[in-house]
């Protein structure tokens, strides 16, 4: 697992007016303010959920 391809995420957009499963959703990826970025492992689980908040992030592919 050490080996995995990590995605770079960073949050773009405010929850502020945002339904609560949004908000959950960036508060799991590791985000909670605006321009916070994290380095996640690239996984279907993790796809799917920046999937229901890819209005409010942007997402940059590490090569690793």
């Amino acid at each position: 697992m050490a080996d995995s391809k990590k995605i770079k995420i960073t949050q773009t957009g405010s929850h502020i007016g945002r339904t609560e499963d949004q908000r959950g959703t960036l508060i799991g990826l590791g985000l909670n303010k605006r321009h916070r970025t994290r380095e996640l492992v690239d996984s279907p689980e993790v796809r799917g959920m920046i999937n229901k908040v890819r209005h409010l992030v942007r997402i940059e592919d590490e090569k690793r």
